[in-house]
């Protein structure tokens, strides 16, 4: 019998053992994979108790782990995985100034929730938005806010756990591990313990001890003794939490940043001073190596446009305090006195939220912008990212650090924590070149005794895993290792709780992910993925973990709905990079658990723009439904809709009769009979375009409009009010009314006829210069981004994408040059907009929201509402029914909801509108039909 079916009767939870999950959490965000035996999701605390107990009966480890970002390797083993962040997610209580959480409760949505009370969490990791408590406990997590607010073992108060014998405690009366413990630290010489306060390696025998009495006095065995202390940072390898009651600490009454330009990365540490002279909150740095690439990226465009200059780093200087004005005051100061002692050559100052959200964004994301440089197995490694020494000696350190590298011929990216001597630094390493693992190695080694002489740590809030793990002996000397090593056999006598780590720990080098894999099999794919095929487009995803986020931005509906890892964007590229890593992908892309898997995919393409690696699941997700369906065949479904633009116009031509007889597909192909079906009109969008005037020959340029089987069959009244709008601006419009762009063939893995479709569309506007505007996103960006994979090397195709422009790109610059103008129709009513998935993924929604914002006295807000959860056919579809009201109803449907009636809701995407109507039971416009009436058009 498996051991998921073994164990699974026990749970009211979960326990999976196939491969494919195996394969999902045989990974973190480190550089190493260990497969484990089994991935258990309990439901509750006597799940957790009832699993080690079994566990401990049959001598398997157990390896507790929340969101899989840890970066040394701590969440990967060969063990019984337990995973915290699916079910045992809940905030428990908070009163007065504590919070009582169960592990899986990630840290903003914990901030979330305090916030109500004026409070939050102090340590804060540039990975709140995933990271969960319980993985910050197991780390002693930090963040940028650390010299205010300390480490998470300063905020621990106290802690439900189950031992290594499957009983319960909360560590404050358990006589048996009080004087085990408190024997061992009584007489421990602790001199040479790392006195700079920020580390989060080896147990923390100095803080379990400060309490304990001189043996002199005679008080008793383990009076003072804090277990607490010892449990944090111990990553699993002591105990497992269930429960913790944390500290919270006051949220700032008002917040300011100063943004120092500098030329050098010296010469930015070398500024930290006097920021901490004024009273910092946190002091972060980013290299040039990492703005570079904030650059590239349309979700930090933002930063780019308000940076003086070509800064080499920037100093993110924070200020806290009780309201606007003071920190102004703090940040001007700042200001002057850098510019009196010659430091950086321009200060940013963004004093209000709104100057704010571009820096912080790009300012928490160091890590990702780094790992999205990467090139093939080339990639910023983490092994000596987390060392930290007191600031006064950083600049020293850093240029020691910086030799180091280059004596080994490594280049690296710089950001991290100045304020508390803290920078990430990551070498570019390729563990499968020769040569290449020693020079890891020799590099780690040098870095830990660089850190240790200037005072530091090797581990100041990553943890130790199995990057740093084996150097503990050397940094703590033996008797406090072998102390430490006393405390696991006293918690753990077995060694079945998280072996291998902190403690009697394998060689860093072994393990080691990219090594391990075999090379891939050659795939013949009718998309092209650039940089080596479809393999390296997945094995892309170094499991970051972004797309586990559940607050903001549109990455990855599913996920936020399911809470599944295999429904992540991370959970589908290991996925798929063990089926192309098999001996027979072809074969291996057949299977129908990997089928399973990909699924819930809505192709929504967040995953582009959101994921700093840009994993493209949207386009990796149609070759594989290609090569599925090259062994299993064609669905009928896929079939009908992937020929929508036909079944669109057969439907507009029969109208109103196709509407009546549309209920009876239903059945045949499977779709929901809860979700109301689009209405065909038969007066559509090319029939009457064909019946007006020509333009008048007044008409400055033509414009091509491309027009989509959407708002062509089923909104023509879209259609109509863009044709009229982009005339009365004076272009001349054509309508580009043959053929389909391809979008749905493409979306349902028809990759051959899509081809085909691309092949002709693009013969057919390559005839001229004109601009090329459409009003449904993905079938307008189809010409920028999935041209280029279908016609790999045809020139013409980067000249169809130049010109392809979304209509509210053109009315804006009609609004803003006086060839169109607004009346004031809808002055004073307030606009929600909620823009298309590939809208933002692709070109970013800022064109839309600049042309709702041209109408006289309008307040045009954006909502930050995900993915509506429609997704073109998605939401039809009988068995995804559910899932997509699910996911408009995480966001969506509660912001409209809490809208006044009479707000206008704008909407870009026809799956939108239709989902908006379905789902709020309200009615979303197109912007260009608000634009039309703000016109006065008749």
């Amino acid at each position: 019998m498996s051991l998921a079916r073994t164990l699974a009767p026990l749970l009211a939870g979960d326990v999976r053992d196939d491969p494919y999950t195996r394969h999902l959490y045989s990974s973190d965000a480190s550089m190493y994979a260990i497969e484990p035996l089994a991935v258990a999701f309990p439901e509750h605390a006597d799940d957790v108790q009832a699993l080690v107990a079994a566990c401990g009966e049959l001598g398997v480890p157990v390896l507790p782990r929340g969101a899989g970002t840890s970066l040394a390797g701590q969440t990967v083993g060969a063990a019984v995985i337990v995973d915290f962040s699916r079910h045992m997610n809940r905030i428990l209580e908070i009163d007065g100034r504590t919070a009582r959480v169960q592990p899986g409760v990630v840290q903003d949505q914990l901030n979330r929730a305090a916030g109500r009370h004026g409070l939050m969490f102090g340590p804060d990791t540039s990975t709140s938005n995933r990271a969960t408590i319980g993985g910050m406990i197991g780390n002693n997590s930090a963040g940028s806010h650390s010299i205010l607010y300390g480490s998470t073992i300063d905020h621990v108060q106290s802690l439900r756990v189950v031992l290594a014998d499957a009983t319960t405690s909360d560590l404050t009366s358990h006589p048996h591990l009080n004087s085990q413990v408190a024997g061992i630290l009584r007489d421990l010489d602790l001199s040479g313990f790392p006195r700079f306060w920020r580390h989060s390696g080896g147990y923390r025998l100095d803080a379990a001890a400060r309490g304990l009495p001189d043996p002199t006095r005679g008080l008793p065995a383990g009076e003072g003794l804090d277990l607490t202390k010892l449990i944090v940072g111990s990553e699993g390898t002591l105990a497992v939490v269930t429960e913790a009651t944390v500290g919270l600490v006051d949220r700032p009454r008002a917040k300011a940043i100063a943004v120092g330009h500098f030329t050098s990365t010296p010469a930015a540490i070398a500024a930290t001073a006097d920021a901490l002279a004024f009273g910092a909150a946190s002091v972060e740095l980013l290299d040039k190596a990492i703005l570079d690439l904030s650059r590239q990226r349309v979700d930090y465009a933002g930063l780019g446009d308000i940076l003086a200059g070509d800064p080499q780093a920037l100093l993110f200087v924070e200020f806290f305090g009780d309201g606007p004005p003071e920190v102004a005051d703090r940040v001007d100061k700042l200001a002057a006195t850098w510019k009196a002692n010659g430091h950086g050559y321009h200060t940013l100052r963004a004093v209000t939220a709104q100057q704010q959200a571009a820096v912080l964004k790009v300012r928490k994301a160091g890590l990702g912008l780094l790992m999205a440089s990467s090139v093939g197995s080339r990639r910023p490694l983490a092994f000596v990212e987390d060392t930290a020494v007191p600031p006064e000696r950083l600049l020293p350190y850093v240029e020691e650090f910086a030799e180091i590298l280059d004596r080994h011929g490594l280049s690296a990216g710089f950001y991290g924590h100045c304020s508390v001597g803290c920078l990430h630094i990551r070498p570019f390493v390729d563990l499968r070149a020769p040569g290449e693992i020693g020079v890891m190695r020799a590099v780690a080694e040098e870095i830990a005794e660089l850190a240790a002489r200037h005072g530091g740590v090797n581990s100041s809030e990553h943890g130790d895993g199995l990057a740093r793990s084996e150097f503990n002996r050397r940094l703590f000397g033996d008797p406090v290792y072998e102390a430490m090593r006393q405390v696991k056999h006293v918690f753990d006598p077995r060694g079945l709780l998280n072996p291998g780590k902190v403690v009697d720990a394998p060689p860093m080098t072994d393990h080691l992910r990219d090594p391990a894999q075999p090379e891939p099999r050659p795939l013949a794919t009718t998309l092209s993925f650039a940089g080596g095929g479809m393999h390296a487009a997945a094995d892309r995803c170094m499991n970051v973990g972004v797309c586990r986020k559940d607050d903001s931005g549109v990455m990855c509906p599913s996920y936020m709905a399911t809470r599944e890892e295999e429904h992540s964007t991370r959970g589908r590229a290991n996925a798929l990079v063990k089926a192309l890593s098999s001996p027979d992908p072809r074969q291996a892309l057949g299977d129908e658990r990997l089928h399973g898997i990909l699924d819930l995919c809505l192709e929504c393409k967040a995953c582009q723009s959101e994921c700093p690696l840009g994993v493209d699941m949207a386009a990796m997700k149609s070759e594989f439904l290609h090569q599925y369906q090259e062994t299993h065949g064609v669905p009928l479904r896929s079939r009908v809709f992937g020929a929508i633009r036909t079944l669109n116009r057969l439907g507009s031509a029969t109208a109103p009769l196709s509407n009546w007889l549309a209920g009876a597909v239903r059945g045949p192909l499977g779709l929901s009979r809860r979700r109301p079906l689009p209405r065909f009109h038969r007066d559509n969008l090319l029939r009457w375009h064909a019946r007006r005037p020509a333009a008048p020959g007044t008409a400055r340029k033509e414009v091509i409009l491309l027009a989509d089987s959407f708002t062509t069959f089923s909104e023509p009244a879209i259609g109509r009010a863009a044709v009229e709008l982009l005339e009365h601006a004076g272009y001349r419009v054509r309508l580009a009314a043959e053929g389909c762009c391809g979008r749905s063939s493409i979306s349902k893995g028809l990759l051959d006829r899509a081809q085909a479709m691309a092949r002709e569309m693009v013969a057919r506007l390559a005839d001229s210069d004109a601009p090329i505007v459409g009003l449904e996103p993905s079938c307008l960006l189809t010409l920028k981004d999935e041209y280029a994979a279908l016609l790999p090397g045809d020139p013409r195709v980067a000249a169809v994408a130049a010109r392809a422009r979304l209509v509210p790109e053109l009315l804006t610059e009609a609004i803003d040059d006086g060839s169109l103008v607004l009346g004031d129709a809808l002055s004073g009513r307030e606009i929600l907009l909620h823009g298309h998935c590939h809208e933002k993924a692709v070109t970013g929604t800022a064109a839309t929201r600049a042309l709702l914002s041209r109408i006289p006295g309008a307040e045009v807000t954006e909502l930050d509402a995900g993915c509506c959860g429609m997704a073109g056919s998605f939401g039809f579809e009988a068995e995804h029914y559910d899932l997509s009201m699910k996911i408009g109803g995480l966001r969506l449907f509660p912001a409209i909801a809490a809208s006044s009636p009479d707000t206008l809701l704008a909407a870009t995407g026809v799956s939108c509108r239709q989902q908006i109507a379905h789902g709020a039971g309200r009615a979303a416009r197109h912007p260009v039909e608000l634009i039309h009436e703000a016109a006065g058009l008749p």
